[in-house]
């Protein structure tokens, strides 16, 4: 009887065992692996370092999952929820690094880093991003200045123009549609709305349409 618990016990240490083992290594395969080049990346996966006497001579990228505050190489898809906020030209081996972060209220994101969605650019930094420029992200709302160039945030029209907002890049005020509200020329009629009476002084001489619900 002693002998058969025994053996229970040793058989049950060893699944344990296995069991570790087995995660351990799925946690450092996770961690990250080297890649030839052609290798996909996978999803919210980013590449991080570069060995140029990899894949015999080929070159190798090394793979990770994305998180807030990596390094990526430059050519690295920015990932989901992330944008780049920093650049360092000689990082990733000499191919140049952006940094990753998760989009926040108020982050400034580098010049060309996509707009996340649900955000408005609503300032300028010309020399942020290591020169490059940085973008002041914010969440959308009622009232917001977002700056010209920014993708107008869906179910949202245009009602005024600073034209020296943005650090000179001008501004558009951005306002949720309502019946009666001037909206400026250009901006997109929403459904369930038209337009109907012309200010052509308004929204800062842009000109503006009043809305009316259909």
């Amino acid at each position: 009887m002693i002998g058969a618990i025994a053996l229970i016990a040793t058989a049950m240490l060893a699944g344990t065992a296995g069991t570790a083992a087995a995660a351990e290594r799925g946690s450092q395969a996770a961690a990250g692996e080297w890649v030839c080049p052609g290798t996909p990346v996978p999803p919210l996966y980013v590449t991080t370092d570069y060995n140029r006497n990899g894949c015999n001579g080929l070159g190798a990228w090394y793979q990770e999952p994305v998180r807030d505050g990596i390094w990526a190489c430059s050519g690295s898809t920015v990932a989901p929820g992330y944008v780049y906020t920093d650049l360092n030209r000689i990082g990733c081996s000499g191919q140049g690094a952006w940094r990753h972060e998760r989009v926040r209220d108020g982050i400034w994101a580098c010049s060309g880093s996509t707009v996340a969605v649900g955000y408005v650019y609503t300032d300028l930094n010309r020399i942020g991003c290591s020169g490059q420029g940085a973008w002041r992200h914010e969440r959308v709302r009622d009232g917001i200045w977002a700056c010209s160039g920014a993708i107008l945030a869906p179910g949202y029209v245009y009602t005024d123009l600073n034209r020296i907002g943005c650090s000179g890049q001008g501004a558009w005020y951005h306002q949720l549609p309502r019946d009666g509200v001037w909206v400026c020329s250009g901006s997109p009629v929403p459904p369930g709305y038209r337009s109907t009476d012309l200010n052509s002084s308004g929204c800062n001489g842009q000109g503006a349409w009043r809305l009316v619900r259909a």
